[in-house]
Formats: structure tokens, C-alpha cells, sequence
């Protein structure tokens, strides 16, 4: 027959045993989210006195830049404080995929039924080819890496670029969000859908802890200049079939 003591004892060993097992249930929620958990890896942004000035004030910039974009990214995960819209946001985020946007612009070339609605979305194919191929150049020079990644996100390990600076996202929605209202947009109602819908791809970003907020302020910045490229290099349809008439004559002379 057991004792009052030893029944104490095991009554406490047995709270003690599911406070443990429920703590450590909660760790291991917590830490599927990597963006979120006090383990995942920070960067170091400690300075002394005898750097330069320069180097002090990026590194204070650049710790503000990271906690900035940790309070944002909301919905890294589904355990984040607003986890429970990340399917909503993950749609926003696909509406300004580059794939989406090509297929639309060659699809409405072909489809085009007048020569200056053939020769707009020309250009806009262009454009987002101009805008693919600046961002890579960027990206590859500046070596950002992304935010750490929620580990139970499968499809970003497949489909999310390695290099974080700048926003992909930000730069083609910021071009085709100019784009539209110079070309295609004459009304307020569009105009204000389409500016709503170029910051909801930015914001997207950041909400999924895709990028930093100066990758998104960066982007958004340089596709609103590449926009300026993009009129400077206008194609106008008589000036490509001008060109392709001049390489036809060349083969047919060197035949």
C-alpha cells in the first residue's frame, strides 16, 4: 500500500511530465517557422567606434532594414500571427509572376486584332524580357540572400530564387503598373485598381518574408525607371517590319 508522500510525489511528477511535454510541443510548432523561431540564423550588424562613419550608418541602416522586415512577415508561415490569410497573400504573389505576365502579353499579341494593339503588347513583351534580364544581373552582382524561409514551404524551395536584392515582384509591378496607365488605363476607377494592385504585389512580398523591405523599395524604384528605358526603346510595328525586310534582303543576297 502506497504512502501519502510517495502519492504526492508521483502526482507532482506527473504535472511536471505534462508541462514538459506540452512545452516542448510548443517548441516544436513554434520552430517550423523559421522566420519566427529564436534559433534561425541573424546577421551580425555590430560596429565599434573606431569604423568609418559610412560603415556605421549602413550597418545601423541594414539592422533596421531586417527588424522592419521581421515585424512585417506576418505570414511566413501557417503559424505566423496572420497564417490564416497565406493562401490569399500566395495568391496576390502569383498575379505578378513573370510566367502569367508573358503568356497574357503573347497571347493577346497574337490575338490582336489591330496593329497598334499588336505593337503595345509587343513592347510589352519586351518589357518584361528587359525586366527579367536587368533583375538577374542585378541579383547576381549584389548576392542578397533571402529571409529564412518557413521549412514547410515546399514550393519555395522549388520556385524561389536564391538572391533577394532587388524584388523581382516589385520591379515588374511597379513597370506594368506605368506601363498600363501610360498605354491602356484612361480611367480613374482602373488607374486606382491598377496602383492598389502593384502595392498589394509589394506589400505580398513582405508579408511573406520573401524579401526585405529595401529589396521592395529598391524594385520598386527600378521598374518605375525601366519604364523610361522601355519608351526611350519603343518598337513601333513599322519599324520591325523595316528590320526583318532588311535581314530578309541580306540572306537573299548572300544566297
Amino acid at each position: 500500500m502506497s504512502s501519502p508522500m510517495s502519492r504526492r510525489n508521483s502526482c507532482r511528477g506527473g504535472i511536471c511530465g505534462n508541462r514538459a511535454s506540452s512545452e516542448c510541443h510548443v517548441r516544436r510548432r513554434g520552430s517550423s517557422c523559421s522566420y519566427f523561431s529564436s534559433g534561425a540564423p541573424s546577421e551580425d550588424f555590430s560596429v565599434s567606434l573606431s569604423q568609418p562613419i559610412f560603415t556605421i550608418t549602413l550597418r545601423f541602416l541594414l539592422a533596421i532594414d531586417l527588424w522592419l522586415s521581421k515585424r512585417l512577415g506576418v505570414c511566413a508561415c501557417e503559424e505566423s500571427p496572420w497564417g490564416s490569410i497565406r493562401p490569399l497573400v500566395r495568391l496576390v504573389e502569383l498575379s505578378g509572376h513573370a510566367i502569367p505576365w508573358l503568356v497574357g502579353t503573347l497571347y493577346t499579341l497574337l490575338r490582336g486584332e489591330t496593329v497598334v494593339e499588336q505593337e503595345i503588347m509587343l513592347n510589352l513583351a519586351l518589357a518584361l524580357l528587359l525586366d527579367l534580364l536587368l533583375v538577374r544581373a542585378v541579383k547576381t552582382l549584389v548576392r542578397r540572400r533571402r529571409p529564412a524561409q518557413s521549412r514547410s514551404d515546399i514550393l519555395s524551395t522549388f520556385f524561389v530564387e536564391r538572391y533577394s536584392f532587388p524584388s523581382g515582384h516589385a520591379t515588374r509591378a511597379a513597370m506594368c503598373a506605368r506601363f498600363l496607365l501610360a498605354q491602356l488605363v484612361d480611367t480613374a476607377s482602373m488607374r486606382l485598381l491598377v496602383l492598389a494592385w502593384a502595392a498589394l504585389v509589394s506589400l505580398s512580398r513582405l508579408l511573406l518574408a520573401r524579401h526585405y523591405v529595401t529589396d521592395v523599395g529598391f524594385g520598386l524604384a527600378m521598374g518605375y525607371c525601366q519604364y523610361s528605358l522601355v519608351e526611350r526603346l519603343w518598337v513601333t510595328w513599322d519599324c520591325l517590319q523595316d528590320l526583318l525586310l532588311m535581314r530578309l534582303g541580306e540572306r537573299l543576297n548572300r544566297i
